[in-house]
């Protein structure tokens, strides 16, 4: 059994999606050249997360402005070509060439990706993850159930029928994995369903920089008992996407050479690495952007050394089955 090894790339979205796709190409070859298995990608990578921005929306009102503002977003998020109401990956519309290219950069790399998009369905965007092997292209996707205030105003609720998990094989290891984006990690009884089916790398994708996001991280990680990976951008006014608000983005300097003067941080990263005992394994990074590994030599031992007196997985010794009932819509656990 070969060592698995795990990284997060903390990384801005850049100005357009094609400088973004070409700057996911070289950050995943870079970590293939380390011999890395899997790279996750931080909420929104793909398409961008649109901080600061208001979209010219507030109760009882929008502005042509602000609509003009959305149609920019909507421009630069990627087109799979899922077809299916639900979003569950039936890629038969030809897309962008967005799943393409995630595909054909897994096969060459022998990378897994996990990667937030922004992906639109007509003229409706969701948040999500997809999920990229190197051997059976995109086999999974996750859309956000529950976009966190108004990001509501932008993105689409996502279909809990998403909430499936994915057994998959990565470096001859047996892997459950599993994702919640952002504040989905604050909805107890999402992180309950991906506990139930036996997560044992749990991936959370987020904007959130906050220092006490750090210890939601370590939090699922002692609850779920699995390796959790927290993935976030490190943004400044002057890696801000251009769709941003005019207000945020007039804060940039007009010379963007060495005259750093004008340089505002407004997403300080904080990407982390948590064991299934809590343990901090790598990070948190902040303050620049970057990639964190970690080496798992056993993962699945890993799992069931820490549940031995913990185990809230489907008939885990501490999920009491007999008490209490897990339900979700259009999901089968």
């Amino acid at each position: 059994m070969a060592p698995l090894k795990l990284t997060v790339a903390q990384y801005a979205t850049s100005p357009t999606l094609a400088e973004t796709l070409s700057n996911l190409r070289e950050i995943t070859i870079a970590a293939s050249s380390t011999g890395t298995n899997l790279v996750l990608f931080p909420e929104a990578f793909l398409g961008g997360y649109p901080r600061t921005s208001t979209f010219g929306a507030s109760i009882g009102s929008r502005t042509d402005t602000g609509r003009n503002q959305y149609q920019k977003y909507w421009a630069q998020a990627v087109d799979l070509g899922d077809t299916h109401p639900d979003g569950l990956g039936v890629y038969d519309a030809p897309g962008d060439g967005t799943r393409e290219f995630l595909e054909g950069l897994a096969q060459n790399t022998g990378v897994f990706l996990a990667v937030g998009v922004v992906e639109k369905v007509g003229a409706t965007l969701f948040c999500g993850v997809v999920f990229v092997c190197p051997r059976g292209g995109i086999v999974g996707k996750r859309r956000k159930v529950m976009p966190t205030g108004t990001e509501r105003v932008v993105w689409g609720i996502g279909s809990p029928k998403t909430l499936k998990a994915l057994k998959t094989d990565i470096a001859g290891q047996k892997v459950i994995l599993g994702a919640a984006i952002c504040w989905e990690n604050y909805m107890p009884l999402l992180r309950a369903t991906l506990y139930t089916q036996n997560t044992s790398i749990y991936l959370a994708p987020t904007a959130d920089a906050r220092e006490s996001w750090i210890s939601t991280m370590q939090h699922i990680a002692l609850e779920g008992r699995c390796y959790v990976l927290g993935c976030n951008q490190f943004v400044t006014n002057i890696t801000l996407p251009p769709f941003a608000d005019d207000a945020a983005a007039s804060t940039r300097p007009e010379e963007m050479g060495t005259d750093m003067a004008g340089e505002k941080v407004l997403c300080n990263g904080g990407s982390v690495v948590f064991g299934p005992m809590g343990e901090v394994l790598a990070g948190p990074l902040w303050g620049t952007e970057g990639t964190l590994s970690v080496t798992v030599e056993d993962l699945e031992g890993d799992v069931v050394k820490a549940k031995m007196d913990f185990d809230g997985g489907f008939s885990g010794h501490y999920s009491r089955s007999d008490v209490f009932r897990l339900e979700v819509a259009g999901l089968e656990l």
